[in-house]
């Protein structure tokens, strides 16, 4: 842990929460990384319960870190880097609303980096389509059952994890070396 007590949180959804968890664990200046639940209308929900799709929530991960080592803008620069922005409600073959991609935002001020992250990423032409993430307020985290939290650390050998989780932690430490933990 840091030395700073100004710590922050933020929210983001970007598929799996598996994917994400993964990506931040692995971030110097993040203290935090909780897999869990948000967006959504039905209180409390269960896994089994977002994946029906009829909860309106969407699986994330709340990260608390220390704006003295990273900065929002640079947790959305890997976020928007490990995940598909423009396609809405899926990512690869995770289909459905729990799986759309969307910014939670905690502060005016988080909101304002994230709209000006997105539209420069748009006026930049990063993508070949437009990014579709929702930038709304922080709604009420639930947070995920026992097993989802560390999943990639507790599962790594397991299929998914293999396929879809570990390109995404390879790519990160490709990417972003300079941004991880010793």
């Amino acid at each position: 842990m840091s030395q700073s007590t100004n710590l922050e949180v933020t929210t983001l959804g970007g598929g799996c929460f598996w994917c994400l968890e993964a990506v931040f664990d692995d971030l110097r200046g993040v203290e935090d990384v909780v897999s869990g639940y948000s967006g959504g209308f039905v209180t409390n929900p269960t896994y089994r319960q977002v994946c029906d799709g009829r909860t309106g929530h969407a699986e994330v991960v709340q990260i608390t870190f220390d704006p003295a080592v990273i900065s929002f803008r640079e947790l959305l620069e890997v976020f928007f880097a490990i995940h598909d922005p423009t396609t809405p409600n899926r990512q690869g073959a995770d289909v459905g609303p729990k799986y759309r991609s969307a910014i939670f935002y905690h502060s005016e001020e988080q909101k304002a980096t994230a709209q000006a992250v997105i539209a420069e990423l748009n006026a930049a032409r990063v993508f070949d389509k437009p990014i579709v993430t929702e930038v709304t307020g922080a709604t009420k985290f639930y947070v995920a059952e026992d097993y989802h939290q560390e999943y990639y650390v507790n599962n790594t050998n397991q299929p998914y994890c293999r396929v879809v989780i570990s390109p995404k932690v390879a790519k990160l430490r490709k990417n972003f070396a300079e941004k991880l933990k010793g």
